[in-house]
């Protein structure tokens, strides 16, 4: 899509697509036949910009044609660098701008609660992003409002555009941080799917406070040379280097 489109965010796409695939191969209770069912669970994309693994996600659940991959980025597309809930089914909020899907999830799940409903709200975020003021305040509020109905899952690559987060911003000691705010915490491999399996059924488990999965990941999994490497937070292979992507990536699949 990236390599076609001339233009994305292909290393946080990779280091996201095991943790998009289980929540929606596996975890969400979603029906692409009707996107807006009252009792559906809600999935939020906080790091807006990964929108290839999360458009990937919603076609192979069968919420429009993987046809329509061909279209990314281009004029006229329903799929915009950013995930617009008034063009695509399955979209839950706009996002974008670091900082606020978080917040609107910590609402959605606040109703949830409020009404007595049954569905969870997941919701993913970037480490990055986590240097933002509102995260933290939705954050705290989360724990004090003890909604157990929330599970946030943080992207841990450690990369960010241009430079490492630690570098930038440290975030360590991260997980204590969250158990501060009143969290439940897991740490979790981002990139082994039983792992992940194991810690979204722990999740949907009757609890008192909201819980995060810090997900160990590498930014460009699965592409030797966009592993872990901040060039590749943006960018585009060359005809070359697409090939190359592809070919590692399919014999991982066969391995």
């Amino acid at each position: 899509m990236i390599f076609v489109a001339g233009q994305g965010h292909p290393g946080g796409d990779l280091s996201a697509a095991d943790i998009v695939a289980s929540l929606y191969f596996d975890i969400l209770r979603i029906d692409p036949k009707s996107p807006d069912a009252p009792e559906r669970d809600r999935f939020i994309l906080s790091k807006g910009h990964c929108t290839g693994a999360l458009y990937s996600a919603l076609a192979g659940a069968g919420f429009f044609p993987e046809a329509e991959l061909d279209t990314y980025l281009q004029p006229g597309s329903r799929l915009n660098g950013h995930p617009n809930r008034n063009y695509l089914p399955g979209v839950e909020t706009n996002t974008g701008p670091l900082g606020h899907g978080f917040p609107v999830g910590v609402g959605v799940a606040v109703a949830g609660q409020i009404d007595g409903a049954d569905y969870r709200v997941f919701v993913l975020t970037g480490d990055g992003e986590l240097q933002e003021g509102s995260m933290w305040e939705a954050a705290m509020f989360a724990g004090h409002r003890g909604l157990g109905n929330l599970t946030v899952i943080v992207d841990r690559n450690r990369l960010q555009q241009g430079a490492r987060t630690e570098d930038t911003n440290s975030l360590e000691p991260l997980a204590n941080k969250w158990r501060a705010f009143g969290w439940d915490v897991v740490e979790v491999d981002g990139h082994d799917h039983e792992a992940l399996l194991a810690a979204f059924d722990e999740a949907a488990e009757p609890r008192d406070k909201p819980r995060v999965l810090i997900a160990n990941t590498f930014k460009g999994q699965g592409v030797s040379y966009m592993r872990d490497q901040a060039g590749w937070h943006h960018g585009v292979p060359d005809a070359e280097q697409y090939a190359q992507a592809i070919a590692e990536l399919e014999a991982e699949l066969r391995a």
